[in-house]
């Protein structure tokens, strides 16, 4: 049917937009008390470039891409996530060359295939930040602080941080040896996808949501349980800064994130019920693995914008009401069309809201149609208003009425806006 929309996605409008525009809008706002620039890259990418950053033995990777070859027979993915686009554009425009660190943020579409359901569509929406160039856990403690900030400006309760420490490529290689000696013990219980991810890369096993994969690698050995010294004293200063913080937080060892990307610090925010709400960490390899010239340490996180709202509609959030229509200008007579759409033009451009009779209604018709706009405030342009070049402004809500001078009608208006906020 063509005018149904694909399995997965989903139209914005209405109150749905106007509540995505609301998260997003706050999203910016901390984003730039944290000096942090905005970055947009393109929808789709080389599939190479996902495949060496996200990780071949990722379900992401195997299972939830939209590839296709273009007509230039060049493979193209609709990316499924954000960084590695970001670290793409941050090495091919140079931006190592700015004094470090580079702080990113961005709202992008992002493309997976998997199950729709409540909050996760085939195209959904991510928010996401990346710091470049920083080794310090401030840099994790910057994230973990705006995250904390901005679930409560969403309205969020009863959220946790959970983190982890997976170590980087020095430790990862003895851990691995003991993941896979245990997982061996079991390789016939295991699923056919982790029986094959086993071999090629044991740490994703720990990520497998098959519920006999799960039990088994409950038991597993703890990858903070083979940290190198560099690796766990970064985890422990992180720890330190968070206490010296007050900020509440939980070690989860069965947190290893859905990427291959991840080095050292992974963490995401819970909430009461065990939903995750947002998830990051440390990347300071993915840089090196897409030009083995560079070596720039980085961290970032990203949140789905569909699931925030979801759960901030079924914790009873409350979001902002709409703001009203400030004035309905009426109009009586085709002469008195081109001064009342002036007035209006005049009106809009001094910030007020301001709506206007398109579809030839009777007088009668145009106030219904003002009631249903909500409108605070009608004036009514004909003949006689055009003669005098005064109008009178009626006030909906109480019915009292003012005449005024078209030039002071900005002004009237501005002055009963001031008294409806305060």
């Amino acid at each position: 049917m063509i005018t149904q929309a694909p399995r997965g996605v989903q139209d914005w409008y209405g109150e749905d937009m106007r509540k995505r525009a609301y998260v997003e809008k706050l999203a910016r706002e901390t984003a730039r008390t944290y000096h942090m620039s905005e970055i947009i890259t393109p929808i789709f990418e080389h599939t190479e470039l996902f495949a060496r950053g996200v990780g071949d033995t990722t379900d992401v990777v195997q299972k939830e891409m939209y590839t296709f070859e273009d007509k230039g027979k060049r493979s193209i993915t609709l990316k499924p996530e954000g960084t590695a686009g970001v670290m793409r554009a941050y090495l091919e425009h140079s931006l190592y060359a700015n004094p470090a660190p580079t702080k990113l943020f961005y709202v992008t579409p992002a493309f997976r295939y998997e199950k729709p359901q409540k909050g996760r569509l085939r195209q959904h929406h991510q928010f996401g930040v990346e710091i470049v160039g920083s080794e310090s856990p401030l840099a994790e403690m910057e994230l973990i602080t705006f995250v904390t900030e901005l679930l409560g400006k969403f309205g969020l309760r009863d959220v946790k941080l959970h983190i982890n420490s997976i170590g980087c490529a020095n430790c990862r290689r003895a851990y691995n040896e003991a993941l896979l000696s245990y997982l061996q013990k079991y390789e016939d219980q295991l699923c056919p996808t982790c029986r094959e991810r086993m071999q090629k890369n044991p740490l994703r096993v720990l990520d497998c949501k098959v519920d006999t994969c799960k039990a088994i690698v409950a038991d597993a050995p703890r990858t903070i349980d083979y940290l190198d010294d560099a690796c766990r004293e970064h985890f422990e200063e992180l720890q330190a800064l968070l206490n010296e913080l007050s900020i509440p937080y939980e070690i989860d060892t069965g947190i290893v994130r859905g990427l291959d990307y991840y080095t050292k610090t992974v963490f995401e925010f819970v909430n009461a019920d065990g939903f995750t709400l947002c998830g990051g960490g440390r990347y300071d390899g993915l840089i090196h693995e897409l030009d083995e010239k560079q070596d720039i340490p980085s961290v970032g996180f990203g949140m789905g914008i569909e699931r925030i709202l979801y759960f901030m509609e079924n914790e009873g959030v409350c979001f902002p009401e709409e703001e009203p229509v400030d004035l309905y200008v009426g109009i009586l007579g085709k002469e008195a069309r081109a001064r009342a759409y002036q007035l209006v033009s005049e009106l809009r451009k001094k910030g007020l809201i301001v709506e206007t009779d398109y579809m030839d209604r009777s007088v009668k018709a145009q106030m219904k149609y003002a009631n249903k706009l909500g409108a605070l405030n009608t004036v009514i342009i004909g003949s006689q208003e055009l003669s005098d070049n005064r109008a009178k402004v009626k006030h909906m809500a109480t019915g009292e009425q003012t005449e005024v001078a078209f030039d002071q009608i900005a002004e009237l208006i501005s002055a009963k806006r001031q008294v409806v906020s305060e």
